[in-house]
């Protein structure tokens, strides 16, 4: 068996793959392209249903991928099984009517077994198959499977209803009796069943057959192949990890999480462990879904995500965490994944910006959950039965994100109980509302049937910032109500001043009043229902009624902030086009009140002089004062005008055609300034690569392009005082003639360090024991690095004064370690390496090396000693 990295393990099944004439596809966004039926990318094949379902012929009819992933059906299990990932990689092969059964089987037997690539043990695979796919079965005993390892299952048809179908094929690895869950005369206790033992790692699908809605099935005319492989479940094969949370994939980002935490360690208990796992998964999931351009918010994707920060806070709370924390894992995130997804890396400070945001968010949520567990234990203190309502219980779980256990122990604190058969009940509904929001798992669906029934039309006002409208739909726990009282709520009024978020425009925040002024709603977001109408989503203050008339009030300096921002972008875009050339198109924006963020094709980094000319170009316009016009026109006369129309999108009868002079003129139906004028400055502060063959572009207007101005300067005149130059432009030559006095300075310092550390090698040279018939140095050294250990032992080696060298550091909290032999102590079998790893664990940590040296750090030093001794005795025995 191969022992791989991730990185490698990845490339290898690509790699296989394309030697079988397979195009390798890149890696989509999690983000589906013009597919409504998806809320995720959840597999590689959801990325080609175009070639599959035929209105896309690809180049080359073999096609092989990993594709991240992201499901979230079963969120609750992440973390407590060793298989459960809201984010994973899915490795596939694929045939549009190209080759099918016996091609797809055989080669799929050839990498897992064959030396040249995994080389699995053939006797710890087995495989199901539909029993009456004969060819199947044939197909796997002429590859070389053992007919008694080859087990039929009724299950193994792969089907969701119309549409291609067929039997499907699944792969096991058997991890032993040792690592399974249940008994070895369990029913269940086969490959295939509910057990741990045996790990499915692949699933080939046959699609021959076409189920049609009369429920017939029929023969497809082209037949396909479709697989999936996890690579996290293989790579735990590989590294020989009890679950897929010991891999190089995930250990990293828990070694971090050990660091931040009070003293927590992976594998300590259950409880602690459990958490470490919510938190490594959490965060993939998060900073490549970001990265791919989602956000947290109420509702869709970003409710996922939402959910997703919140749990992983809750358990590093859990761990002794308190403040934001998830953020700090993102760059370990990023290094971990660079080989093959540099996005992550690429967008490391935007993403963690966006989790801390919702960490701090989340921190003010909970304190009002702690304030409202207050309230109801004053409240069940005063009940008859001294019990906190289910109820109550999950609306604090699900609003606040308060853990259940935590309102359970601080009832019995107070010596109150919980309502658990209510709380539970209040679950399984939530989980039904997700389950049917979700629609089919195979879609991942996210159509809800109450909004998408809402008839009753809803305009939007542009140019009004307070207005009364009548409510005329109310949405409470997917249920249209007539009052709605304690709750939150979405609301839809005939009439609105909110801007529904929309081509990349975040929406309006804002406020709701009574006809008395009393403020009875707070508005923390505006989506578009199905059908259109602007959906208010909001914290519900008083109570409100369905058919009232509401004074709405949106946050104008939220708004200003957004004006500024979407017309700046307009500007951007236009001056990308003209500066880098027309070719150059919008890939996706992100307009919010205090930044703007904008996505553009580019094959290339734009140069500092090309940015330089794009800022300068956005800030005449500025300056030019043009008057922003807009005209409510039909899409074919917006495309004589000279609209541009962005991702081909479909558009309505009447469109909106934004115009700043003849320098930009798009279809848009955000809320701009008045006059360019009014957006004041431009500042572009960043450029960089968020994939192959696109850049992103982030930039301030208005009070906050001059806050960052001012900052600037202000870093410019510390910097200024601080190299003691008398003018700006003389910073550079002092800078300069700084670097050229620090450099020489450190040469110094090497020469002297190494003149101090060739004294002490002679004191520790002259220290030599006998050990059996070798000659041995051993001790801690008073130095102050692991390099200087390393030179030591290399004026050791030049100078031959022992077959054996054991050198030790501690310095600062940490231990580092050394072992270096000779010819003889080679000569008689010892190996550095396997001396090091010997001993690294007795001063807490891990190294290793080639036969003739070795180095471990470590965090415990007080092991030090022992471990010295470890190695004495192990060399005495030898």
């Amino acid at each position: 068996m191969k022992k791989l990295t991730s990185s490698e393990f990845r490339q290898m099944f690509l790699d296989f793959f394309h030697e079988h004439g397979h195009m390798i596809l890149q890696s989509q966004s999690l983000i589906p392209q013009d597919d409504p039926t998806l809320l995720w990318i959840n597999s590689g094949v959801a990325t080609m249903k175009k070639y599959f379902d035929g209105s896309v012929v690809p180049k080359n009819h073999r096609i092989t991928s990993s594709q991240k992933s992201i499901r979230t059906n079963d969120i609750e299990n992440v973390g407590k099984t060793a298989r459960h990932q809201t984010f994973f990689e899915m490795l596939g092969n694929f045939s549009v009517g190209d080759y099918f059964k016996e091609d797809a089987i055989n080669w799929a037997w050839e990498f897992l077994t064959s030396p040249k690539w995994l080389a699995l043990p053939k006797e710890k695979l087995y495989c199901t198959v539909y029993p009456k796919d004969t060819d199947a079965y044939n197909f796997w005993v002429k590859a070389g499977m053992p007919e008694d390892h080859i087990v039929k299952l009724e299950d193994n048809f792969w089907d969701i209803g119309e549409g291609p179908c067929g039997p499907d094929s699944e792969i096991f690895y058997d991890r032993g009796q040792e690592n399974n869950d249940v008994s070895e005369d369990d029913p269940e206790n086969f490959p295939g069943g509910e057990n741990a033992r045996y790990l499915e790692i692949w699933n080939i699908v046959f699609s021959q057959y076409n189920h049609l809605p009369n429920g017939q099935y029929v023969d497809q005319p082209h037949k396909n192949i479709d697989t999936g492989m996890g690579l996290e479940r293989v790579l735990s094969i590989l590294q020989d990890a009890p679950t897929n949370f010991e891999t190089d994939l995930f250990m990293p980002i828990i070694h971090k999480t050990e660091e931040l935490s009070k003293g927590k360690k992976y594998g300590e208990n259950k409880e602690d462990t459990t958490s470490f796992k919510i938190i490594a998964d959490h965060v993939r999931a998060v900073s490549f879904a970001i990265g791919d351009g989602a956000l947290p918010s109420n509702s869709g994707r970003g409710y996922v995500l939402r959910r997703l920060i919140r749990r992983a806070d809750l358990n590093g709370k859990k761990l002794g965490i308190d403040d934001a924390f998830l953020y700090k894992l993102v760059p370990v995130v990023g290094e971990i994944m660079a080989s093959h997804y540099p996005e992550v890396q690429d967008q490391q400070d935007f993403i963690a910006k966006v989790i801390k945001n919702e960490e701090d968010r989340f921190q003010a949520t909970l304190e009002s959950g702690l304030s409202l567990l207050d309230d109801l234990i004053d409240k069940a203190k005063a009940s008859k039965d001294k019990t906190i309502s289910g109820k109550d219980a999950f609306k604090l779980f699900d609003t606040y994100g308060f853990p259940y256990e935590l309102t359970v122990e601080s009832a019995e604190d107070e010596g109150l109980k919980v309502d658990k058969a209510g709380f539970d009940s209040e679950m399984a509904a939530q989980k039904e509302r997700a389950r049917k929001a979700r629609g089919d798992l195979q879609s991942m669906g996210s159509q809800d049937e109450t909004l998408m029934n809402l008839k009753d039309a809803s305009e939007f006002e542009y140019g009004v910032y307070e207005d009364q409208a009548k409510l005329i739909d109310i949405i409470v726990d997917d249920k249209l109500v007539d009052r709605a009282d304690g709750e939150s709520a979405a609301l839809v009024f005939d009439k609105t001043p909110f801007y529904a978020e929309r081509g990349g425009q975040v929406a309006d925040h804002g406020a709701i009043y009574d006809q008395d002024g009393n403020l009875v709603a707070k508005v923390t977001d505006v989506q578009h229902a199905p059908n259109d109408q602007n959906l208010h989503f909001v914290d519900i203050i008083l109570p409100l009624e369905k058919g009232q008339t509401y004074t709405l009030k949106i946050d104008r300096d939220r708004r200003e902030g957004l004006r500024h921002s979407h017309s700046a972008t307009h500007l951007l875009h236009a001056a990308l086009r003209e500066v880098l050339g027309d070719h150059t198109h919008q890939a996706g924006s992100l307009v919010e009140p205090d930044y703007l963020r904008f996505d553009f094709t580019a094959l290339d980094p734009m140069t500092p002089r090309e940015i330089q000319t794009v800022e300068k170009l956005v800030n005449q316009k500025i300056w030019d004062a043009i008057k922003v016009k807009t005209t409510i026109t039909d899409p074919e006369t917006g495309k004589q005008m000279g609209a541009l129309a962005l991702f081909d999108g479909k558009y309505t009868d009447k469109v909106r055609v934004v115009q700043m002079s003849d320098f930009s003129i798009e279809f848009c139906g955000g809320t701009h300034v008045a006059n360019t004028e009014q957006i004041g400055i431009f500042k572009i502060t960043s450029e960089s690569a968020i994939g192959a063959g696109m850049r992103r572009i982030e930039a301030v207007t208005s009070k906050r392009a001059y806050e960052y101005l001012a900052n600037r300067s202000g870093l410019l005149d510390d910097l200024q005082a601080e190299v003691k130059a008398t003018k700006p432009e003389l910073i550079s030559d002092k800078v300069s003639s700084l670097e050229t006095s620090l450099h020489d300075a450190q040469k110094q310092i090497e020469a002297l360090t190494l003149q101090i550390n060739q004294a002490k090698a002679g004191d520790l040279f002259n220290n030599v024991k006998t050990v059996g018939d070798l000659s041995v140095i051993a001790a801690k050294a008073d130095v102050a690095s692991m390099n200087d250990l390393r030179e030591l032992a290399d004026t050791w080696k030049s100078e031959a004064k022992s077959d054996v060298l054991v050198l030790a550091l501690a310095k600062d909290g940490k231990a580092n370690m050394i072992v270096a032999l000779g010819d003889k102590a080679l000569a008689k079998g010892l190996k550095a390496g396997d001396l090091i790893k010997l001993a690294a664990p007795i001063f807490g940590g891990g190294g290793g090396g080639r036969p003739n040296m070795a180095q471990a750090g470590g965090k415990n030093p007080a092991g030090l000693d022992d471990a010295i001794k470890a190695i004495i005795d192990a060399i005495s025995k030898n």
